[in-house]
């Protein structure tokens, strides 16, 4: 596979692109090392979210798709909710939530697939739990999460994805893993959502948590349906 071309004068990226993001665009699919779980494992425990990164063809794919969804829907938070969440547009927590508390009612987040997710093994599934309550963060760490905020999340990732996996697997907790990127890290910032990461979990149980069959990801055509037919030249 030909390497990605990385001059942002060629192909102007519809958000900041970090070095790591120039690196692995500099790369072939071949070269590039998939997180594994004890990868993903340090990541998460140092709070380096900055290292997550994607497959060299996915990070080309999701600058390009999130360029043509962009001119479609004018940003990526409008076409995850029009599309994908069917939740309306400029939510507003304090008058659309059933409850005020983030994760305490089932109407007020939903857990979907990851459309672009991370480069993992494929032994690991990607999911987002998107949320239409704030959650709490520290401004002055960069956007990270508070302590009861986290304490917040541990819970409700226990209740809903581990004890779960509780019926099936004796070591279901260290099956489970999540994360919230920093502000600074969202590249859908008006949006809440968490990240879940799980491994060797059958695909039955991710569509019992999602409602969505396994279906290809890192898709660049996907939510592009309605997308103008160019006209052609004559």
């Amino acid at each position: 596979m030909p390497k990605v071309p990385t001059d942002p004068e060629s192909a102007p990226a519809p958000f900041q692109l970090t070095a790591l993001d120039r690196e692995i665009l500099s790369q072939t699919d071949e070269e590039y090392i998939s997180h594994d779980w004890e990868n993903l494992k340090d990541i998460i425990a140092t709070n380096s979210l900055h290292l997550f990164k994607r497959k060299p063809s996915d990070l080309a794919n999701y600058i390009s798709w999130s360029t043509a969804i962009k001119s479609l829907y004018g940003t990526i938070t409008n076409y995850i909710c029009l599309e994908r969440l069917r939740w309306p547009l400029n939510l507003d927590p304090a008058t659309q939530c059933v409850d005020p508390t983030p994760f305490a009612d089932s109407r007020d987040y939903r857990i979907l697939r990851n459309d672009w997710p991370y480069g993992v093994t494929p032994d690991i599934s990607h999911l987002v739990v998107w949320v239409k309550n704030a959650i709490p963060v520290d401004e002055q760490t960069g956007g990270d999460l508070t302590p009861e905020s986290r304490r917040s999340i541990d819970e409700f990732v226990h209740r809903t994805f581990v004890v779960r996996l509780e019926e099936e697997f004796p070591d279901a907790k260290a099956r489970v893993m999540w994360f919230k990127n920093w502000t600074a890290l969202q590249s859908v910032r008006s949006l809440e959502h968490i990240h879940v990461l799980v491994r060797g979990v059958p695909d039955e149980i991710i569509f019992e948590w999602t409602g969505e069959p396994a279906r290809k990801l890192s898709d660049p055509t996907v939510g592009l349906e309605n997308a103008p037919i160019p006209t052609p030249v004559v």
